[in-house]
């Protein structure tokens, strides 16, 4: 029959009333305004009017046997025909529904057609007769499941590829967090360069564990760049020395660098150095990440012409991946730490004679040379201008 609350907000909506104040009238609570008050009473008497309306339909409804529903075709999914056929019958009362379908639909074509069409055949059956056979009806219903299976693949594929993803984004922002919460991260950082050094070191030495057959020339330009002064240590120093005492002598350097360098800039200064920094940074590599994870998904499904599972080759390649970037942003970390400098802003003159001050007026624009979001950073740290100031 209807629902009389609609039809009579709506036939308030055609006398001019607000949807606001209709909607005040139809609520039950206490009011003391006169307006609400007012609307509230023609809201009630429409609602008693369409009620009256919408019962003498269900009546005439029910009368003829209830809702009769019909569907032109199967759908994939067997809960979508029964919510139809749902609509039919509610609350207990009477209804029915009645489904036509044809061979050439989308799903008998696909998945049973051929099976249907040759039951037909042999049950003697053509096309203008109804096909109200148990068996054809299970037939669809086993198509229905095939398709239902099907999709539950795909959906099932795609959450295990997600799944990589979100356990990667659990741990860079349950580290983010971390870093945002805490106002001294010291100890990370203090863990990020012996991880950096030991990386370093095993970068240069070629799996051997003879100091005399290690690249000392590049590990001390490195390590230069990264974490060591400039010139602290030889590599005719070094050569002499056993694998574990320069491993241990680098990193003692390294620390002791590091403090220095808290000394130089102040405690608080470092902390918050040391924050802004790694926040920095690991967004930007995070960022760098999704777009690699997102071209390996793309293309991962060819590794299937190789006779390997694209989902382990994705777990697998997503790991490495993952490691890498981990890797990445703590040499990042502590390479800006050992070498960011603190600069401050140039305090701006404040005019204190009121309404006196006058901007000096210019004959022309000021041409401002701006730098192109892929053009070198004019900062100096070698980056494009959007990866760097311009972020």
């Amino acid at each position: 029959g209807g629902n009389p609350a609609y039809l009579a907000k709506q036939d308030m909506l055609e006398q001019g009333y607000d949807s606001a104040l209709i909607e005040a009238a139809a609520s039950y609570s206490e009011v003391k305004d006169e307006e609400i008050l007012k609307a509230r009473q023609v809201y009630q008497k429409l609602y008693a009017q369409k009620l009256e309306e919408t019962q003498a339909e269900y009546e005439k409804v029910v009368a003829l046997g209830g809702l009769h529903v019909i569907g032109t075709e199967r759908h994939e999914s067997r809960r979508i025909d029964n919510q139809l056929r749902g609509r039919a019958g509610r609350q207990g009362d009477p209804g029915s529904s009645q489904f036509y379908i044809s061979l050439e639909d989308e799903l008998m074509r696909l998945f049973g057609s051929e099976n249907i069409m040759g039951l037909m055949d042999r049950l003697g059956m053509d096309d203008s007769q109804p096909v109200e056979n148990k068996m054809i009806t299970r037939g669809i219903e086993n198509a229905q499941r095939r398709v239902e299976a099907y999709h539950f693949d795909l959906r099932k594929n795609v959450l295990e590829y997600d799944n990589v993803m979100n356990q990667q984004r659990e741990v860079i922002y349950r580290q983010r967090r971390e870093v945002l919460m805490s106002a001294d991260i010291k100890n990370n950082i203090i863990e990020m360069i012996t991880q950096v050094v030991e990386r370093t070191i095993d970068a240069y030495t070629g799996g051997s564990i003879y100091p005399e057959e290690w690249d000392w020339v590049n590990l001390l330009e490195k390590a230069s760049q990264l974490f060591l002064p400039l010139d602290c240590l030889s590599a005719e120093e070094l050569a002499k020395m056993h694998e574990t005492e320069v491993r241990e002598l680098i990193l003692e350097k390294a620390l002791a660098h590091y403090e220095q360098r808290e000394k130089e800039v102040g405690t608080e200064n470092m902390r918050e150095i040391e924050r802004l920094v790694t926040l920095r940074v690991v967004d930007q590599k995070w960022q760098d990440h999704l777009d690699a994870m997102d071209q390996l998904r793309q293309g991962i499904g060819l590794r299937a012409y190789g006779q390997r599972d694209p989902l382990v080759e994705y777990q697998y390649e997503a790991y490495e991946m993952f490691q890498m970037m981990i890797a990445e942003i703590q040499e990042e970390v502590v390479r800006y730490v050992y070498h960011v400098s603190l600069v401050e802003r140039p305090t701006e003159r404040e005019n204190l004679v009121e309404n006196r001050y006058q901007e000096p007026k210019t004959s022309g624009q000021r041409r401002v040379n701006k730098v192109g979001r892929n053009q070198p950073c004019p900062c100096g740290s070698g980056k494009k201008y959007k990866r760097c100031c311009g972020a």
